[in-house]
């Protein structure tokens, strides 16, 4: 009974083991099966979707304006390439395959890679930019091959500037951020302003990349975007230039048939209206990427295109000094307007003989038709009673010597010498002879366009030294906040009789028998200085005559409009232009273009290009500063710079 009992028992744990065993498997089978079969698709993706990826989104760059609201700098799309290490077998093979593919030169290609070596492997390294329809098509074929899984093309914002390189050295332009400009918010790979306004408001335009998380697949396809943080554009920049006076200005340059600078300010504000450097580039070249051919052509180039002359250039005033040097006397009471020197066609000072520009000479001269003739030999006589100090003085306090605070990168000091500057310049003490070739600009003097911008600017407006600015206004998202400039203007509280003077001696010189007579404009009562300055001494241009330099003289013109109450004012240089009263079309075009806008008139015109006047052979160029220095005894004459 107890065995049978037993045996009992254990059948019916057998019995429950077996069931519990075919249950199980029962189980196992219908997980498989419904694993394998039904959500056979989803696991399969899930099995291929073995890697994720983070997309950086790159932000749009805001977009500048003018004082008018118009668009002058804006963003459009572009197509980008590039190689993700992380999924690439044979990175030698990637880099040779894009190169050929794509048409691009393979060792670009791989210094660009090296370059970004230290990188995570899963960012990707941008190889081409603004990648042309054909070259996404041919590299995306061969994506579709399963050749190139380690290949992305991604759609991104890119840069757009004006045609014509239109104020080029004033925009600036972008390019991938160097190892030194990383860090304080901008990261490896991203485009950040290199030169001109895009640099100095970089952070203000640049905005916030945003990324893209998806998941790809082993053959780099992506599958969907698991997160997405949209990018936040940059910064709408309105800045204080307007359009048509830059225009009017860079067509008045191209017209007249030579290069140089402009810098127009209102000179009630220093707000910076027109700013022109000639030659210029193409920043489109940049915002692609520069080519190497391209970069070499621009860093080669005799005539600098890549300077900016009106902040960067520096060279001798010629009489458009005398400015400083007669308001200085007049400051400092050495004299008054009514002061006169008699002008036979030269001068003896220390020992030397200095001519004048008219051989004859000008006669009794007083302030006002010194300004007007500009005589030398007026300006040479109060240069010896000032010595150099004071006329450092007030070029100093005129805005003429260091910088103008412009804000604007790499802006040069302009240098009006002293006695303490040339005692720690040269260890030597500053001899007054020196000081006659200083009084008419030449010498040791040597300033940049936006300095003498400054000076005329300050003269104009009754002693008020602005400093120049080129942004007006930022727009945080709620509308358009004026920027107030962090430099704050000086004040020079100029004797009326000095204004006086000024005022009329430089409307003189545009309105009755003077040098600047081209810029004339019936009813505006436009005011101004011409000057002509040596680049290098008569001795010294015999000894470089075949050197292959261009040695012919600058030219200047300064202005401002009206006489009373200047609402514009200027400086136009002419680089290797040989007379200063050339650059007063240019001007005469964009004070009309000005005062066309202000009463809403068609624009103007320009005139047809009118020869150069002739110089007679009895006075050389009636507006040149040029130091003509003989011996007491008048022997052979000799040039000095």
């Amino acid at each position: 009974m107890a065995s049978t009992e037993d045996r009992r028992r254990i059948d019916g744990r057998l019995t429950i083991l077996r069931w519990g065993v075919a249950l199980t498997f029962g189980a196992l089978a219908v997980g498989f099966w419904f694993l394998q079969i039904v959500q056979h698709a989803q696991f399969r993706e899930m099995a291929e979707n073995n890697h994720q990826r983070t997309l950086a989104l790159r932000a749009p760059r805001g977009v500048l304006f003018d004082r008018n609201g118009k668009v002058l700098v804006e963003n459009r799309g572009s197509l980008t390439v590039s190689i993700v290490r992380e999924h690439t077998k044979d990175l030698d093979r990637t880099i040779n395959l894009v190169s050929e593919v794509a048409g691009l030169d393979v060792e670009d290609v791989r210094q660009i890679v090296e370059r970004h070596k230290g990188e995570p492997a899963y960012r990707p390294i941008v190889v081409l930019e603004d990648a042309s329809l054909a070259q996404v098509a041919a590299l995306s074929a061969r994506r579709l091959d399963f050749e190139l899984p380690d290949v992305v093309v991604e759609e991104v914002p890119m840069r757009r500037y004006p045609t014509e390189a239109l104020a080029a050295h004033l925009f600036g332009y972008v390019g991938e951020a160097s190892d030194a400009q990383i860090g304080d918010g901008i990261a490896t790979g991203s485009i950040v302003g290199q030169s001109g306004v895009e640099r100095v408001y970089n952070k203000l335009l640049m905005g916030e990349d945003g990324a893209r998380r998806v998941v790809v697949n082993s053959m780099g396809r992506e599958i969907r975007t698991l997160e997405e943080v949209p990018p936040v554009a940059g910064r709408r920049v309105q800045l204080t230039i307007d359009y048509d006076l830059q225009k009017a200005a860079e067509d008045g340059f191209r017209h007249a048939g030579f290069n140089g600078s402009a810098v127009i300010l209102d000179p009630r504000d220093g707000e910076v209206l027109s700013l022109v450097s000639l030659p210029a580039y193409d920043p489109n070249d940049f915002a692609s990427g520069i080519d190497s051919a391209t970069w070499a052509a621009l860093n080669t180039d005799s005539l600098r295109p890549l300077q900016n002359r009106a902040i960067q250039g520096r060279y001798s005033p010629g009489s458009t000094f005398k400015i400083v040097v007669a308001t200085a006397a007049l400051e400092e009471g050495l004299v008054t307007p009514d002061f006169k020197v008699n002008c036979p066609g030269g001068a003896s000072f220390f020992g030397r003989y200095f001519m004048c520009h008219l051989r004859g000479g000008h006669g009794l001269m007083d302030m006002r038709h010194a300004l007007e003739k500009s005589c030398n030999v007026y300006f040479y006589t109060l240069g010896n009673m000032l010595g150099v100090d004071k006329i450092h003085k007030w070029a100093e306090k005129l805005g003429l010597a260091g910088k103008t605070g412009i804000d604007l990168p790499n802006e040069q000091e302009s240098l009006v010498p002293s006695t303490a500057w040339k005692l720690e310049r040269t260890g030597e003490r500053w001899y007054p002879g020196e000081t006659i070739s200083v009084s008419i600009g030449q010498g040791q003097v040597s300033v940049t366009p936006a300095s003498l911008a400054v000076m005329i600017a300050t003269v104009a407006n009754g002693g008020t030294r602005v400093t120049p600015h080129v942004i007006r206004a930022v727009d945080e998202g709620a509308g358009w906040k004026k920027v107030v400039p962090t430099a704050v203007a000086d004040r020079v509280a100029f004797r009326p009789e000095t204004l006086s003077a000024l005022h009329d001696g430089l409307w003189m010189v545009v309105n009755a028998s003077g040098t600047g007579g081209r810029a004339r404009i019936a009813g505006r009562d436009v005011s101004g200085k011409t000057g002509t300055a040596q680049v290098i001494s008569n001795q010294g241009r015999l000894a470089a005559r075949n050197s292959g330099r261009d040695l012919r003289d600058h030219g200047w013109f300064v202005f401002f409009a009206p006489r009373d109450n200047p609402q514009i004012a200027g400086v136009i240089f002419g680089e290797h232009n040989e007379h200063g009263f050339l650059g007063a079309p240019i001007a005469k075009h964009v004070i009309e273009t000005y005062f066309a806008k202000q009463e809403g008139r068609p624009l103007p015109t320009l005139d047809p290009v009118v020869p150069p006047t002739p110089v007679l052979d009895q006075e050389i160029d009636p507006d040149t500063a040029i130091v003509q220095v003989l011996p007491a005894a008048r022997g052979t004459a000799s040039g000095t710079h």
